[in-house]
């Protein structure tokens, strides 16, 4: 059996070869083929003939393929945009490792290229002549690029394929791109002018030699190296999600939400009259505070309670999570910024009647919901649990991988008393990622303002200076919630006004109404058009969220946690309501009681804290663009959310990003949490997520200790860049003293010659 296997093996050798080699010289296997402008490593450019091919680029000096100039391969490279101030558009093709990119030798055996200015050896830097054809040819080489990564070619068939060279250009392509899933082209190299003539040479007689030679000596050994290598894969099999394509997903069921309540536009739905009764609690609660006090540990009265969780409430951001599938393929950076910051805003019309305030969530309590886009046939999942009570800080996490975004972030939850007046401040940023341009938008959340408690109307508002940026594309984007003027009539609630600016240079303003009507003003055209309007139009096409059934929700789950809570203060019985809500309290003050006995801290069950950054990460993050070859479906089971692949393929989680030290939240404490839920999986799936989280914190050891060096070398790379501005402006002040004394010499040596002339003339 061992014998037909290398039988097997050397045959798909040679094939593999005639392969790549028919499909590099057939000129009907073509991806794109175009004049671009490449720069050399004189800074000065020159147009070359570029045909690309499944995994390499052949660039020639003339469009008759006739003076081969040299083949870049793709198995390697990376692929990014590049910003340039003249016309045209740029990207880069190069290798992370600065490592060569050119094949040896040409399709046809060509030792030496074409004369043409120098190129460098481990990058190349394109220029297209318009954005279009630069995103063409950008979309061109990412397919390229990773169609060599989606499958794993098997040394053992069942029956002998043809070998015929004279196949059509479409199976040359269709055979090119199994060799590329199977072999990613690691190390092809044109070593030898004799393959060109000659591809069965590749039947590697040494090698097979050598191979019988260690099969008579060392039977035995064999076998153990095959145990080894069988070993090995199934570890390497760990960092792989392994779904049967075939085989029903095990996913959370969901049912469409069947009741929401829209508050309406203008200052009437934000307003409420305290009656007598509840005036005397408020007067209760306020001999407790003084002015300037947080409230967070300030246990307040039901009656001002929304009948759902603050970790509910954030997920209002994303009725309109459309937009975000729109700005994801749109194509100009401005336009994408546009659509992030509509989306933004219309995060904030749904709002409660009423003054009302949610739920303080206990430590540990998790939700989760999902919308369904019907134009893309895909689904946002929403997760987000409270990580800690004091100080109080929610993790949330968004992801769409179909439709190319996700979202993360945490918040703290902060609220100062002034008297008449409160304010709840949330503290922290959201950043909003396109996974297939690897851009992140950074956002704050403006604060709640709540005024008239003592005498007055009581009425809620938002204020704050917010701030959108994009740090790879430049754009950014300031809005400023603005509170009711003392004297302000009722057009002066809710006001909203921004700007979307490109470096310093204002492109945009923004005027209007945050819960009605806001309109855009574009620098440039002079124009002025409605930006945002959530007519009734508008409210009917948002898209439908899902819930998770009680029945299937976990013991610490938002809505079966606070469902006796809700169910009281729904049928007006606000002394149930302040008697069941006291029950969960209490439980949660015996359970920090009993782990501040044991010395033990509260561990959340699906995010992390980055010990350097402080940032909460979501466990099960995957920032991966969506493939649409090789992935199936997304779907959520247990909070973690996942992809059904037809083949395995590594999870890749994004980079941990650091943050000022303002912004970092604060370490959970360990004094107040609730009890730990009981989070058992009857279909099994709890031991692959105990050996998942092991691996995970194993993971996450070695990443602190390298994200410390990081660190450690970026420390020090900044004070070398600042002693080199310190030794540039000396040189800079001694060159300028060194030409001021040279002038001066230059003016004693002419002063020194007059005098020696004026001498000369009075004693001759």
């Amino acid at each position: 059996v061992l014998q037909v296997q290398k039988k097997n093996y050397r045959e798909e050798k040679k094939r593999a070869t005639k392969e790549l080699l028919s499909t590099i010289t057939d000129p009907s296997v073509i991806v794109m083929a175009d004049w671009l402008k490449i720069r050399g490593t004189l800074k000065s450019w020159t147009k070359l003939w570029c045909v690309l091919k499944p995994g390499v680029l052949l660039i020639y000096k003339t469009h008759k393929n006739g003076q081969w100039v040299g083949t870049v391969l793709l198995n390697a490279c990376e692929l990014i945009e590049r910003p340039s101030k003249k016309d045209g558009f740029c990207f880069k093709l190069f290798h992370p490792l600065e490592q060569s990119i050119w094949a040896v030798k040409g399709p046809k055996g060509e030792a030496v290229g074409s004369i043409t200015q120098p190129l460098p050896s481990s990058h190349l830097i394109f220029r297209a002549a318009s954005e279009s054809d630069g995103r063409c040819w950008m979309d061109a080489l990412e397919l390229a690029l990773k169609c060599s990564s989606l499958l794993k070619r098997t040394m053992i068939r069942e029956g002998k394929e043809d070998m015929s060279t004279t196949a059509t250009g479409g199976e040359h392509s269709i055979n090119f791109y199994s060799l590329l899933r199977a072999h990613n082209m690691q190390g092809f190299q044109f070593n030898d002018s004799d393959q060109f003539k000659d591809p069965d040479l590749y039947s590697d007689k040494s090698d097979r030699e050598g191979e019988q030679d260690h099969e008579e000596s060392d039977p035995e050994g064999l076998e153990k190296s095959e145990e080894s290598d069988s070993d090995t894969s199934e570890r390497q099999d760990d960092s792989y999600i392994d779904l049967d394509p075939n085989e029903n997903v095990r996913e959370t069921p969901y049912l469409e939400q069947s009741h929401e309540e829209l508050g309406e536009a203008g200052e009437a739905s934000q307003t409420e009259t305290v009656s007598e009764e509840n005036k005397s609690l408020i007067w209760t609660l306020l001999k407790q505070v003084r002015p300037g006090m947080d409230l967070s540990k300030v246990v307040l009265p039901t009656f001002i309670l929304e009948p759902r969780s603050f970790l509910d409430k954030l997920s209002d951001y994303y009725y309109h999570a459309d937009f975000l599938s729109e700005a994801a393929v749109e194509e100009n950076a401005y336009n994408r910024m546009k659509k992030v910051v509509k989306w933004y805003i219309s995060g904030f019309y749904k709002k409660p009647k009423g003054l009302k305030k949610p739920y303080n969530p206990i430590i540990g309590e998790t939700f989760r919901c999902m919308w369904l886009h019907h134009k893309t046939n895909s689904k946002t999942f929403y997760i987000a649990e409270q990580v800690s009570h004091h100080p109080p800080v929610s993790a949330f996490y968004v992801s769409n991988r179909k439709d190319g975004f996700c979202l993360s972030g945490s918040i703290l939850a902060k609220s100062k008393f002034y008297g008449n007046s409160l304010s709840a401040i949330l503290d922290g940023e959201a950043r909003l990622t396109f996974l297939n341009r690897g851009e992140d938008y950074v956002m704050n959340m403006p604060y709640a303002h709540c005024k008239g408690i003592l005498y007055g109307t009581m009425t809620l508002e938002l204020a704050g200076q917010i701030t959108i940026t994009c740090e790879k594309t430049g754009y950014s984007a300031q809005l400023e919630f603005r509170l009711k003027p003392f004297l302000g009539s009722s057009d002066s609630v809710n006001q909203v006004s921004g700007k979307i600016k490109l470096g310093k240079e204002v492109l945009a303003t923004l005027e209007g109404h945050w819960d009605s009507e806001i309109f855009i003003n574009d620098k440039k055209t002079g124009t002025m058009e409605t930006f945002w309007n959530p007519t009734p139009e508008l409210r009917q096409s948002r898209l439908t969220r899902c819930t998770v059934p009680p029945e299937e929700q976990g013991e610490f789950e938002s809505e079966r946690l606070w469902q006796h809570v809700t169910r009281a203060i729904n049928n007006k019985d606000q002394t149930e309501a302040t008697n069941e809500k006291f029950i969960l309290e209490e439980a949660q003050r015996k359970s920090a009681r009993e782990r501040k006995a044991k010395c033990e801290e509260w561990a959340p069950a699906l995010f992390e804290q980055d010990p350097v950054t402080g940032e909460w990460h979501y466990k099960y993050a995957d920032t991966r663009p969506w493939d649409p070859l090789n992935d199936l479906i997304q779907f959520e089971k247990d909070g973690w959310i996942q992809t059904k692949v037809r083949h395995r393929t590594p999870m890749v989680t994004g980079p941990k990003r650091k943050h000022k030290q303002s912004d970092k939240p604060k370490s959970p404490e360990s004094g107040c949490s609730s009890p730990e839920p009981d989070r058992q999986d009857s279909s099994g799936s709890e031991r692959h997520k105990s050996k998942h989280n092991s691996r995970l914190r194993k993971k996450g050891a070695d990443l602190s200790e390298l994200q410390s060096a990081i660190e450690s070398i970026k420390q020090t790379q900044e004070d070398i860049n600042r002693s080199i501005s310190v030794l540039r402006s000396r040189a800079a002040g001694q060159a300028e003293g060194g030409s001021f004394l040279q002038q001066r010499d230059y003016a004693i040596i002419i002063f020194l010659i007059f005098l020696q002339v004026l001498i000369n003339f009075l004693f001759k």
